[in-house]
């Protein structure tokens, strides 16, 4: 269900930008560095076959941590990592236009390329790697600010509030029917169900055709996934990009600012947290198999508000020692976010299905995010060591000379 170069577009920092606008681009890397791990604990319980179990289960072992770990994924993390690549993408999509004005270039042919090369790679990632992949989602939906980045800001947030407000209308509707409707399923459902699961879990324990081939047979659920969460993600987008026209993500420290944030933050924690709470009590437990779709729908609302609370808060604290510290260590893996990102798959798939170790359904939740974190670690480690020596993480560079046309010019 990814920005110098990340998922999405993104602005490259040019050497004659870099003294007044480095504070800016590191903490707007700085969120992509953490958003990447959310989307990466998101995306495990899906390669892990761990994802959609509800009913308390959480793997193999279904052990009282293997419960925890789940239901604190799904409440804090589900959906709200996604949205928040999302309002990054639109805000990059200001500082892509900035860059092509900067070198005289016109950017509507410099974006159709950007946006072509995210799709083939979405399309390689998700037919290879990762049936969820989101850069064909992003490629797709991102020429809607293609076509309307010439509108008013103004006209823009209202346009965000309204496709947000259709989305939400759609979404309650639904949730109410299936909340008054007997959802319980029948024999046959569930002994179809089931063969569905073992099916899967056959194929993705099998050898590396059967896994392609799995991927491939998800696309239509995926496909649903897009049509439920596509309305989010545009409007995410525009919101991201009126924030970028408005750099209401620059000009760190100044008391307007920071009362903005501040406000921010306290009113995303108060409606976001209990509709993750909510989410989690209905996809995991202790609620039935009846509000789950209900309990889902509620918290997939109730997610930018997280998602704005999470990034306004980190946003404050960058502005402190230990904040700038902090950002010091997400910013690298953030500026090669789209390298990280298909690294990610890389790794998972080696992991649990046939490609590798083949643990698809094999290991409970608690040891699976626990070794995602250990691979985050990684990451960013990783990142920073590559940072330090190129100016573009390898999957960046590729982007960039499909966007530019030509060989990304070398570090100065």
């Amino acid at each position: 269900m990814k920005r110098p170069e990340t998922i999405g577009p993104t602005a490259a920092i040019e050497p004659a930008a870099v003294s007044p606008r480095l504070h800016r681009i590191v903490e707007i890397d700085a969120l992509r560095g953490f958003a990447l791990c959310g989307i990466l604990l998101a995306n495990v319980l899906v390669m892990s076959g761990l994802d959609g179990l509800s009913g308390g289960s959480a793997g193999p072992t279904a052990s009282g941590l293997d419960q925890v770990a789940h239901w604190l994924v799904m409440a804090l993390v589900q959906t709200k990592f996604y949205l928040l690549f999302s309002f990054l993408f639109g805000y990059s999509f200001t500082l892509q236009m900035d860059a092509a004005e900067r070198d005289g270039a016109p950017f509507a042919p410099r974006m159709l390329r950007r946006l072509l090369g995210l799709f083939v790679l979405g399309a390689l990632h998700a037919v290879l790697l990762y049936p969820g992949d989101i850069l064909t989602t992003y490629a797709l939906l991102g020429l809607i600010l293609l076509a309307a980045r010439a509108v008013d800001p103004a006209r823009m947030w209202r346009a965000a509030l309204r496709v947000y407000g259709v989305v939400a209308g759609l979404y309650l509707l639904l949730g109410a029917a299936v909340a008054l409707v007997d959802t319980g399923e029948s024999d046959e459902g569930l002994a179809a169900s089931a063969a569905s699961a073992a099916e899967l879990t056959t194929a993705y324990r099998g050898g590396p055709a059967d896994v392609v081939r799995a991927n491939m047979d998800a696309w239509s659920d995926i496909l649903v996934g897009l049509l439920m969460m596509g309305g989010m993600v545009v409007a995410a987008f525009l919101a991201g990009f009126v924030a970028g026209r408005r750099r209401l993500l620059a000009d760190t420290g100044t008391p307007d600012r920071t009362a903005r944030l501040r406000r921010v933050c306290l009113w995303g924690l108060a409606v976001g947290l209990p509709g993750g709470v909510l989410m989690a009590a209905g996809t995991v437990g202790p609620l039935g198999a009846r509000w789950e779709i209900p309990a889902f729908i509620l918290g997939m609302l109730t997610a930018p508000a997280l998602s704005a609370a999470y990034a306004s808060g980190l946003l404050l604290w960058f502005t402190t020692p230990r904040g700038a510290r902090l950002a010091a260590r997400l910013a690298p893996a953030g500026r090669m976010a789209l390298t990280n990102y298909l690294a990610q798959s890389v790794v998972m798939a080696l992991v649990f299905t046939g490609y590798g170790a083949a643990l698809y359904g094999r290991v409970g939740a608690a040891a699976v995010l626990g070794g995602t974190l250990l691979f985050y670690g990684f990451q960013l480690a990783a990142s920073a060591w590559l940072m330090s020596r190129h100016r573009l993480g390898p999957v960046e560079r590729l982007l960039r000379a499909v966007t530019l046309w030509g060989r990304p010019a070398p570090r100065g």
